[in-house]
This record gives structure tokens, sequence and C-alpha cells, in this order.
């Protein structure tokens, strides 16, 4: 069976630090096998939960645009890999706001009881985060792991992995950063490789 891999950008900055370091790990997946699709959320067309909670009831989003065809692509991946920059100590608002935009989902698990993921199922979908940040210190990064907890809780993902550089403006970007692109190559391999060896997957 061909592993399916899903990357999304939420950088609106294209083809910078976070966007090269997610291709570094997708290019590393597609060389394992894996059947490897970017989308950059830039480029569709969302607007952020409007918060009516018409969902509650429903267990569908009532904005109709890009944002359910995405989280129809999650849903079907087996890897899922979400990168965003830092920015002012967090992640994006582009992606900020489309993981809120979730909450449809979360409705159909809590108040409809209709979506239920099983153990087995989260143990065979894996989820990473992907990030970079201009600044050095160490906890650059921990403002942005509670929400891409709650994505990745929220579909179905074993939250499995970061893969993170700091300090990019003292390197002057990742492509001059000494391990990042390579590790994230590898990371890349390494996740559709073990992914594959659980029995059922192959």
């Amino acid at each position: 069976m061909t592993l399916k891999v899903l990357g999304i950008s939420g950088s609106p900055h294209r083809h910078g630090n976070t966007e090269t370091l997610l291709d570094s790990f997708l290019e590393g997946a597609r060389a394992a096998g894996a059947s490897v699709e970017k989308v950059v959320l830039k480029e569709i067309n969302y607007s952020p939960c409007q918060g009516c909670n018409a969902c509650h009831k429903t267990g569908d989003c009532i904005v109709k645009d890009d944002a359910p065809g995405l989280y129809d692509k999650i849903l079907s991946a087996d890897i899922v890999a979400v990168a965003s920059p830092i920015y002012s100590m967090g992640i994006t608002a582009q992606l900020k706001g489309f993981i809120d935009r979730a909450q449809y989902l979360w409705a159909r698990k809590f108040i409809l009881k209709t979506l239920d993921f099983s153990e087995d199922h989260i143990k065979r979908h894996k989820g990473v985060f992907i990030s970079t940040a201009g600044q050095s210190l160490d906890h650059v990064f921990d403002s942005a792991f509670p929400a891409i907890t709650a994505l990745f809780h929220g579909t179905g993902f074993d939250y499995s992995d970061n893969i993170v550089a700091n300090d990019m403006d003292r390197y002057n970007g990742i492509k001059n950063h000494p391990t990042a692109l390579k590790e994230a190559y590898q990371k890349g391999q390494q996740i559709v490789r073990d992914l594959e060896i659980i029995p059922g997957n192959n």
C-alpha cells in the first residue's frame, strides 16, 4: 500500500525558510515511496470560523469555501506535516484560522458523537509539525505546540514529531543551516518506513 503524505504550508511567505524545510521533509517521504501532496494555505480560499455554532446541530460547517475540502484531504492522509514559521511567538494567522475551522469535526466527536478515532487508527496516522524561527530562544516554539496538538488530536493523528530550526537570523536563512534540511529529509524517509512496517500497512 502506498502511503499518502500531505504537507500543509501555513506561511504567507512563499518558498521561505519554513516552506523550504517542509519541502525537504516531503522529498524524503517521496524518496521512501510515499505519494506526496502539498497545499499552501495562502493560495486557497477560506475564512476564519464564524463562531456561529451551527455545526453543533448539524456536524457540518455552513461556510462554503475550501477549508472542509482540505480537512477531507487530511482525514484521508496517512501522514500530515503542518508547517508554520513563528510569528509573534506563535503560529501564523493563516494556520490558526484554518485550525479553528475544524470546529465542525469537534462537534461531530464531542456533541453529536458521530465521529470517533480508534487507538488503532491513531497509531496508523502520524502528524508532524515543521517550523522555523528567527530568534535563538530554545522556547520560541512552545506557544505553537498547543494549537498543533489540537489539530492532530481532532483529526485522528498521533502527533509524533517536531522538526524545528531556530536562529534563522544568525544563519541568514534555512539553506545556510548546517543540518536542518538534511535532518528533515531523513525524517521524511523514516516516518514513511516506520509506518509501513506497522502490521496491516504493507
